[in-house]
């Protein structure tokens, strides 16, 4: 255990997600011998993050603006829609370079263990959406554990009552894996033989 400022800051990082003792301990530690500029633009960039990152109020990925780049990006195919788990997976599809559609971010997945149901994801606002604009299919790509599977399950059976055409990705995904850690080859022969459901 530090003292004072030290320990507390190590306690900060500590809470991050995917942050065990020993990073934290590592970063403070860095941040501590890092030259004052490094340390003065990061504190900059943290206090305004907040401030001007948004969500997109089409699909719900991150943006500095009312909407995202691939919301206002013409070229894409606005008759096919992705649906996500968070803005990283967002991320994680377009470094396949498979996908020309848009996106819907659900915000989560559900998860009854943590108090999480469909009313807590944002799949009102899809089911507006689709009801908005003609869409030829809507790619299913939860992340291949319990909770994205039960939220497939959920979409799937939702959507069958508005007559539009399912799709899950297909196998090649680890179960119990993320979508973000995912190689771009192995991504993108998911998106590949992806099948309806």
């Amino acid at each position: 255990m530090y003292e004072g400022i030290i320990q507390d800051l190590i306690d900060e990082f500590g809470r991050l997600p995917g942050i065990g003792p020993k990073s934290a301990q590592r970063i403070t530690f860095h941040i501590v011998q890092s030259q004052s500029a490094d340390v003065s633009r990061l504190a900059e960039l943290l206090s305004h993050v907040r401030e001007r990152v948004r969500f997109c109020e089409v699909c719900g990925n991150v943006s500095e603006q009312d909407r995202c780049s691939i919301c206002r990006d013409a070229r894409r195919d606005q008759t096919l829609i992705c649906v996500v788990e968070e803005p990283k997976d967002v991320v994680a599809v377009e470094r396949t370079r498979q996908f020309r559609g848009l996106y819907h971010v659900l915000g989560g997945a559900i998860s009854p263990i943590d108090g999480i149901g469909p009313d807590d994801l944002s799949i009102t606002q899809l089911m507006r959406r689709l009801s908005d604009v003609e869409i030829k299919e809507v790619i299913i790509a939860t992340d291949p554990n319990l909770e994205g599977e039960a939220t497939a399950m959920y979409l799937s059976r939702l959507l069958k009552t508005v007559d539009i055409p399912v799709s899950r990705l297909a196998s090649g995904l680890p179960v119990g894996g993320d979508l973000e850690f995912a190689d771009e080859v192995t991504l993108g022969r998911a998106f590949e033989g992806r099948l309806t459901l």
